[in-house]
């Protein structure tokens, strides 16, 4: 385990065990305790690990553990599907080979057809790579948030538009939310591609310049998109609220594919109808002959 992931995974585990609730566990939390959450020596107990090695992979200096130690840690902490997923990603061996640079990522024509299709039922939809970059996305999805096509390359990114346009912090109902879930999401790849330059280079930009990123980095929180719920204020339509899902386009499991949709019959559903028909009345307007 190189020094950097030894580093994380420590602090992946200290952040876990102050979170956890000796009372919820059956231990006595009425004792004195110096900080909030289970102390090593119980978390340990409960893995079924000795206090000696739990106490070396916290503080970094154990190189190796296995992938039952692990499942024993996860289980003990509580931690959900993406927390364990990215315990398992800090804890495993480093490869006896150092893996090639990865390719740059390319969205399958099949997925791209299907992000266009979206368009004629008015649900907005973009496909995230590795880093969050954005790697495609149809013309209601431009129109919802920010049209990346119009960006240079190296800014299509959502955290990079997050925390980075001042548009953001207008578009999202509840910014802050927003922005907490896109620094988990960041951590989780940064667990799963501890070498990525790009990747480094991107949290070292937005820890530089933004202070509720740094805040939220160091909270160690993890998070995966599935399904859920997002408010939006636009400024042409007002507010709407969508339900999004997540799903995973064959061929690359590092790809998202993002579909929103609005509730049938709901205010929402005007709204995006509405600009979906802004979207194709504006351009009707401008490839109008000119007389």
């Amino acid at each position: 385990m190189s020094g950097m992931k030894s580093s994380e995974l420590a602090e992946f585990l200290r952040t876990c065990r102050s979170r956890v609730s000796p009372g919820e566990l059956g231990l006595d939390g009425s004792a004195r305790r110096r900080v909030p959450g289970l102390r090593r020596e119980e978390l340990a107990q409960l893995a079924g690990v000795s206090v000696d090695y739990y106490t070396r992979l916290e503080q970094g200096r154990s190189r190796s553990a296995s992938a039952e130690v692990l499942d024993a840690l996860a289980a003990a902490l509580r931690l959900n599907d993406a927390e364990r997923q990215h315990l398992m990603d800090l804890g495993r061996p480093e490869p006896a080979v150092r893996k090639r640079r990865a390719r740059p990522q390319r969205v399958d024509p099949a997925t791209l057809r299907l992000v266009e299709m979206l368009d004629e039922v008015h649900s907005p939809a973009f496909v995230l790579g590795r880093r969050l970059d954005v790697l495609a996305h149809n013309r209601l999805a431009g129109l919802l948030i920010t049209e990346f096509r119009a960006l240079p390359a190296a800014d299509r990114n959502q955290a990079r538009f997050v925390f980075f346009d001042p548009h953001a912090r207008e578009l999202y109902q509840d910014w802050e939310a927003v922005a907490a879930d896109t620094v988990a999401m960041l951590r989780l790849d940064a667990g799963r591609y501890p070498d990525d330059p790009q990747l480094s280079a991107l949290i070292g930009e937005l820890s530089i310049h933004s202070e509720h990123f740094r805040k939220w980095w160091s909270d160690h929180k993890v998070h995966r998109r599935t399904t859920g719920a997002k408010g939006y204020h636009h400024p042409l339509v007002g507010d709407l609220t969508v339900q999004y899902q997540a799903l995973h386009p064959a061929g690359d499991p590092d790809q998202i594919l993002f579909v929103y949709t609005t509730e049938p019959g709901s205010a929402s559903e005007t709204s995006m109808r509405l600009l979906a028909n802004w979207h194709t009345t504006e351009r009707e307007d401008r490839e109008l002959p000119v007389r």
